[in-house]
């Protein structure tokens, strides 16, 4: 796979296939970012506390594209109910192990339908960022609104906005657990506003040493992007900015016009 294919007309098909994460790097995955030091309960209670702030009476919450639960851990024990949606089976299946009694459903951020509301609906960790373009965009966050009840709010993390990200960036990490290492290694590369971030793993434990590519492509958006697809979904944005909390990056806060 090249840059000039991910470029061109076969974009869309290279991006949903490279970006639903798999058996490999969904086992690895909570390794990997403990490693780096995500801190999701952190995270968690800032997400708690930026929902309260705008809708003091919310008690559900609905965390779409959860991963493998790790945000959903901590957002259980602030609100009476929570749910989470999750396009990859890998991941899907992790986050249900993790979360007995709380339900987590297969769906798609650009299209899923759960038939009802929440009070705080989130997406995290820049998934926003795997839309194809603006009408992909402007799905996601149309979808998601439809499930934020009256009084509710939304809340986005972008991946890193059009306007700051530097093409060539070039991350590496070595993380263990007992009986298991990994090493990881990845470069990414930006043609226009599509961004390709491959990743090389190596990875030994008991039953020896292999590696592995993994691939994906990401979009990049300006504020004024993410500014028009929450308006046209009828909500006024807000950026939250947070330093290094995010990697960098920071939130978006929707409250309904």
């Amino acid at each position: 796979m090249t840059t000039d294919t991910i470029a061109g007309e076969n974009a869309d098909a290279v991006t949903r296939s490279a970006n639903v994460y798999g058996d490999e790097v969904s086992g690895i995955y909570d390794l990997l970012y403990q490693g780096r030091g995500k801190d999701y309960a952190t995270e968690a209670r800032l997400i708690a506390e930026l929902v309260r702030e705008h809708a003091p009476h919310a008690a559900s919450l609905l965390d779409v594209a959860c991963g493998t639960g790790e945000h959903l851990k901590t957002l259980r024990t602030m609100f009476d109910h929570v749910e989470g949606i999750e396009l990859s089976d890998a991941m899907r299946g992790q986050a249900r192990r993790k979360l007995p009694g709380v339900a987590v459903h297969s769906g798609d951020i650009r299209d899923f339908d759960l038939g009802r509301g929440f009070d705080a609906v989130c997406s995290l960790f820049g998934t926003v960022g795997y839309m194809t373009g603006g009408p992909e965009l402007d799905a996601a966050v149309t979808t998601m609104g439809r499930h934020v009840a009256p009084g509710g709010v939304l809340i986005v993390e972008p991946w890193y906005f059009r306007e700051n990200f530097v093409s060539g960036h070039i991350g590496d990490d070595i993380v263990r657990e007992e009986g298991r290492t990994v090493a990881r290694v990845a470069r990414s590369e930006r043609i226009g506003d599509v961004v390709q971030v491959r990743a090389h793993y190596i990875l030994a434990d008991g039953t020896g040493i292999r590696n592995f590519e993994h691939v994906q492509v990401m979009s990049l958006f300006g504020r004024d992007d993410y500014a028009a697809s929450f308006e046209r979904a009828g909500f006024s944005a807000t950026v939250v900015e947070l330093g290094d909390l995010l990697s960098g990056r920071a939130l978006l806060v929707g409250v309904r016009r």
